[in-house]
């Protein structure tokens, strides 16, 4: 992992460090910041999203039941049929 990173005087990346994070994200290659020579910090990409394994069951426990499911409704209870 030495040999991918990229090395960085820290008043460069003070300078530029909107780039130097963008391009972090875009390659996925860890940049060091260094101060007089010295490793001050290290910036690498987040680690991936974890994704469920399927989506079925993403929204389980999400919704809520309001009134009668079962009952038919009037036509007072349509807002479309209001004019």
């Amino acid at each position: 992992m030495l040999d991918d990173r990229e090395s960085i005087a820290i008043s460069k990346f003070k300078a530029t460090c909107l780039a130097v994070l963008e391009r972090v994200r875009r390659t996925g290659r860890p940049v060091l910041v260094t101060r007089f020579g010295e490793p001050v910090a290290e910036v690498v990409p987040p680690p991936p999203p974890q994704r469920p394994k399927s989506w079925l069951g993403a929204f389980a426990r999400r919704g809520r039941i309001v009134g009668d499911v079962v009952a038919p409704l009037g036509e007072e209870d349509w807002e479309a049929l209001r004019s």
